[in-house]
C-alpha cells in the first residue's frame, strides 16, 4: 500500500495559499499534512525475513494482527493486513524440487502505527506438479472470502516466535516527537514440524431446525466435504481432543471450540454485529444490551450464546481402555452442540457477562480446531450469495440460528 498524494491539490492550491498570506501581511498560517483525520495519521513499518525449512512450496502468506486480538485458537482476532511473498522468490531454483533449505526471502508491512502486534503466516502448499491427478491439492488462498482464506492440509504453518518457540509479541514504539519507529529485523519462522494436518472443520448441521425459542436447542453436525471449484476441503472427521488449558495434564474441556456469534440485522451478508469492518475487534460505535442486573457499560457487546459440545459424543473416544483421558485426541463422524437460552457479552471472552434476554435475529454457528482453522455457517457458499461471487452453491452452508 502506499500514501494518498496531495501533489495535484498543492498545485491547484499554492496560487491561493500564496495570495492568502500575502494579504495577510504576517505570520504563515500553521500547515498540516492534511484536514482529513483519515489521512493526517503517522505510520511506521515492520519488516524482515522469512526463513524457511520445509519440503512444501507454495506461496507464503503473513499475516499481521492486533496482539490483543489474536487468532483463533487463542481469540477470534482477524488479520489488520496480510502480505504475500511469491513461491518463486522464496524457493529461487529449488521451487522445481523438494529440498528441505533454509530458505530466506524477505518482507515488509508499511503504514503500520504505534502498538502491539503478533505475526502468522503459512505457506499456501501447491502439491500439484506437472503430472498430478484431477485429486492433487494446489494453492487455493484467497483472502476476499471465508471459505477461502485459511489453511488446508498440507500447508505449513508459521510465526514469529521468540527463543522457547511461543508466539512474539512485537511493538512498534514512538519516538519523543511522536512518530512512530520502523521495526526491522523481525523474523518468522515456517517449519515442516508445524504442517498442518487436517482440512477445516467443514460441517452441515443435518438435524435441528434453525429457530431457538426459551428451550435448549440440539444441532447434530456432520463433515462436509467440499471439491468444487475455489473451494477444496476434504474432512475425514471432526478432529476432537481434551482441552488442557492450564497445562496440568487434566482436562478442562473440549476442542473444537463451538461459538454462536449474533450477526448484524442486514440479512443480506454475513457480517459479525458490532464488527461491520470484520477486523475481529468491536466497533467503537454500536449496539448496547442491557446486562442481566439493568446496567449497561456503554460499550458495544458481543453477543453469543451459551452453547457447548454435548459430552456424550465425543468422550467415548478420547477415553482408552483403561478408562484414562486419551489426550492425543480422536476422530470422530459427527457433533453434537448443545444451546442453551442464554445471550452473553463476549466482549472479554475470559469474562462472559449474562444479558437481561436473548437478542432478536440471526446467529452464526462456528467451530474453532485448536490448530486456530476453523468454519461457520452461514457462509459465502450459501446459494443466494455463492453464484454471485464464482463460488459452488451448497444448500447447507445457508444454515443459521434465529432468535424470533
Amino acid at each position: 500500500m502506499s500514501r494518498p498524494t496531495l501533489s495535484s491539490w498543492k498545485r491547484a492550491a499554492g496560487g491561493l495559499a500564496l495570495a492568502s498570506v500575502i494579504g495577510l501581511g504576517c505570520d504563515s498560517p500553521p500547515v498540516v499534512p492534511t484536514a482529513d483525520v483519515r489521512q493526517n495519521t503517522r505510520n511506521a513499518r515492520i519488516d524482515g525475513n522469512l526463513v524457511v525449512q520445509s519440503r512444501a512450496r507454495g506461496n507464503a502468506v503473513v499475516f499481521l494482527y492486533d496482539a490483543d486480538r489474536p487468532p483463533p485458537p487463542q481469540g477470534t482476532g482477524r488479520p489488520l493486513t496480510f502480505t504475500v511473498v511469491s513461491a518463486e522468490q522464496l524457493f529461487g531454483p529449488a521451487l522445481a524440487n523438494d529440498t528441505p533449505g533454509p530458505f530466506v526471502a524477505p518482507f515488509s508491512f508499511s503504514l503500520v502505527p504505534e502498538g502491539r502486534y503478533m505475526l502468522r503466516g503459512f505457506i499456501d502448499a501447491n502439491g500439484c506438479g506437472s503430472d498430478a491427478g484431477a485429486d492433487c491439492r494446489r494453492s487455493d488462498f484467497n483472502p476476499w472470502y471465508g471459505v477461502t482464506s485459511e489453511p488446508n492440509a498440507g500447508d505449513v504453518g508459521g510465526a514469529a516466535v521468540d527463543a522457547t518457540g511461543r508466539p512474539l509479541t512485537v511493538e512498534v514504539v514512538a519516538d519523543a516527537d511522536g512518530q512512530p519507529q520502523p521495526l526491522t529485523g523481525v523474523a518468522v519462522s515456517f517449519s515442516d514440524t508445524a504442517s498442518v494436518l487436517r482440512d477445516r472443520p467443514t460441517f452441515q448441521v443435518v438435524q435441528g431446525d434453525g429457530q431457538l425459542g426459551s428451550s435448549v436447542k440440539q444441532l447434530r453436525l456432520q463433515p462436509l466435504s467440499i471439491h468444487d471449484g475455489a473451494v477444496d476441503q476434504r474432512p475425514e472427521g471432526f478432529a476432537v481432543s481434551y482441552l488442557d488449558a492450564d497445562n496440568d495434564g487434566t482436562p478442562d474441556g473440549f476442542w473444537p471450540r463451538v461459538v454462536v456469534r449474533k450477526l448484524a440485522d442486514d440479512a443480506s451478508n454475513l457480517v459479525d454485529e458490532n464488527d461491520l469492518d470484520r477486523d475481529g475487534i468491536p466497533d467503537d460505535t454500536g449496539v448496547d444490551y442491557a446486562h442481566a442486573d439493568g446496567s449497561q457499560d456503554g460499550v458495544p457487546d458481543v453477543v453469543v450464546l451459551n452453547a457447548r459440545l454435548v459430552p456424550d459424543s465425543i468422550t467415548a473416544a478420547l477415553t482408552d481402555e483403561n478408562g484414562n483421558p486419551r489426550m492425543e485426541g480422536a476422530v470422530v463422524p459427527e457433533l453434537v452442540v448443545e444451546v442453551r437460552p442464554q445471550a452473553l457479552d463476549a466482549r472479554v471472552p475470559t469474562n462472559p457477562v449474562p444479558l437481561r434476554e436473548m437478542p432478536r435475529g440471526r446467529y452464526a454457528v462456528v467451530l474453532i480446531q485448536p490448530s486456530g482453522q476453523t468454519w461457520r455457517v452461514p457462509n459465502e457458499l450459501a446459494p443466494a450469495l455463492a453464484s454471485g461471487l464464482g463460488l459452488p452453491a451448497v444448500e447447507s452452508q445457508a444454515f443459521f440460528l434465529e432468535v424470533p
